[in-house]
């Protein structure tokens, strides 16, 4: 036991050397996109109270991370990445009330973008955010 004390403490000590300089890697989306142009983003059934759920993270120089990322990368960039500003495609989405919670975080041309919004189903979540919540489960 008393090996194993020092070990720990020589990881503790060299992690707070780091901190102290200002050693911190960057996340590794900021790293992978040269643009700044990234979002992770998820859905969640219901009302998006629930635990953890699985994302996919967008990438769009150039465009991966799901299906449709050349197309949602597309949608975002008519919009300079506000989600809010997207325009409603015309649907025919039916009155069945299973809610989606949509939420992206991530940077577009350098700054934070943050988007949350519950919507009363899928297809209506489609209809109002395109492809860039089209993410495979």
């Amino acid at each position: 036991m008393t090996r194993r004390i020092p070990a720990v403490r020589g990881g503790l000590l060299t992690a707070a050397a780091a901190l102290a300089l200002g050693v911190v890697t960057p996340p590794a989306a900021a790293q992978d996109s040269d643009t700044g142009n990234w979002l992770f983003v998820t859905v969640t059934r219901g009302d998006g109270r629930h635990g953890e759920t699985p994302g996919t993270l967008l990438l769009c120089d150039p465009p991966r991370g799901h299906a449709k990322a050349e197309e949602a990368c597309a949608d975002l960039d008519r919009v300079g990445g506000d989600i809010s500003r997207l325009r409603q495609k015309d649907a025919f989405c039916p009155m069945i009330y299973a809610p989606v919670t949509a939420h992206a975080r991530g940077e577009w041309n350098g700054h934070p973008v943050e988007y949350h919004e519950t919507f009363s189903n899928g297809c209506g979540m489609a209809a109002r955010t395109g492809a860039v919540f089209a993410v495979d489960h």
